[in-house]
């Protein structure tokens, strides 16, 4: 069987049978005519299905290890989706320090439907646990988590799941299919922001959701066609050519990142870094247990008696201030003002973050470069 390395050049390319194209082509249709009543090609309107879309998702579900794959129009068209398996009076158990866009999806959006979510640490197994009740019919796992970094332990957590015949969703944005591949793990169902690592550009916006099983893809299928939010062809060609490069790419986010978080751990102005790769992550065991990389994005503590945010933002050249990760620039963001705002004060303490929180999505530049960047910004 081919590595991924292979899977992510070769997997959903070749579709033209007229002239050969080494890549796939691009159907930029609203619609498909028939050929007679009942039928046709195998599509009939672009927001149910296009060639184009149909190679990303296969390239996707086989990167993943899943049966197939839905590529939504943002990576939150995707959490949408996968929402919609509930209905009002379901009860949902996450993370307190997931993505702040998702957690004001779940608070904001789907709560006001009769939803509830309980928000817990889950890195402690009996919380997870206990926080399971009758009317829960989902465990939502976000790891690493945005932005600390924190690692909940896939098996476990699924385990439990299992045990309760919950659905079990695995956001594996942070890692992308080639660190991490949480069906290993016994996940049902596994969603990215393809706008990031899998595209890694930042040049569109996409999300993805791979299913576990035949069931949840007709399910998943259905309703993303529904409420439609699939992705546009265009936006689909795009990611699918993005996604040729993930391995090399992750393999220089990783180093980069690693560098970086040595670099911030040593320094006499920043309190702590926040990097799976660091031998001072507390969880180390479960690190090398179900993660075959680090990734590209850390966190760190500025002390801000020293150096303050605008500071820091304003000195740096390599580092541009914006929201959103995964792309070959080098990103920085102040999450309790930014990426996470929408959690409110409250949580946002609750899952750790604080106002001296900063967000790194280390880029493929040259190492030294941004070292000597975040140097020069750190100056007092």
């Amino acid at each position: 069987m081919a590595k991924l390395r292979t899977k992510t050049v070769h997997t959903g390319v070749y579709k033209d049978k007229s002239y050969n194209s080494v890549t796939t082509p691009i159907y930029p249709t609203s619609t498909f005519y028939f050929d007679a009543l009942g039928k046709n090609k195998g599509y009939d309107y672009t927001r149910s299905g296009n060639p184009t879309r149909t190679a990303l998702e296969e390239n996707i579900a086989e990167l993943e290890g899943g049966v197939g794959c839905s590529a939504t129009a943002t990576g939150m068209a995707a959490i949408t989706a996968v929402l919609f398996f509930l209905k009002a009076g379901d009860h949902v158990v996450t993370g307190d320090d997931i993505y702040g866009g998702t957690y004001r999806l779940f608070t904001q959006v789907f709560t006001p439907l009769g939803i509830r979510f309980s928000f817990v640490n889950m890195r402690d197994l009996d919380a997870v646990a206990k926080a399971v009740n009758k009317d829960t019919k989902m465990i939502w796992i976000e790891t690493p988590s945005n932005p600390l970094l924190n690692i909940v332990d896939l098996e476990g957590t699924i385990a439990i799941a299992k045990k309760k015949k919950l659905l079990s969703v695995v956001d594996n944005t942070f890692l992308s299919p080639y660190f991490q591949q949480p069906f290993e793990f016994g996940a049902d169902i596994v969603v990215h922001s393809t706008t990031k690592y899998i595209n890694g550009h930042s040049d569109v916006v996409g999300g993805a959701i791979i299913y576990g099983n035949k069931d949840l893809e007709q399910r998943g299928r259905f309703l993303v066609n529904a409420l439609g939010v699939s992705e546009s062809p265009f936006d689909a060609w795009l990611v699918l050519r993005g996604v040729k490069t993930l391995v090399q790419r992750m393999e220089a986010h990783q180093a980069n990142a690693l560098a970086i978080a040595e670099f911030l751990e040593g320094h006499k102005n920043v309190k702590k870094v926040y990097y799976p790769g660091l031998k001072s992550h507390p969880q180390q065991k479960l690190i090398k247990k179900q993660m075959k990389g680090f990734g590209g994005m850390l966190a760190f503590e500025l002390d801000t008696k020293k150096v303050s945010c605008d500071q820091l933002f304003t000195k740096l050249k390599y580092f541009s201030l914006a929201e959103s990760l995964g792309g070959v620039e080098s990103l920085i963001e102040h999450p309790w003002l930014m990426s996470h705002a929408s959690m409110g004060e409250a949580a946002l303490k609750a899952s750790g973050i604080t106002k001296e929180t900063i967000r790194v999505s280390c880029g493929i530049e040259d190492a030294q470069d941004l070292i000597d960047d975040l140097a020069n910004a750190l100056k007092v």
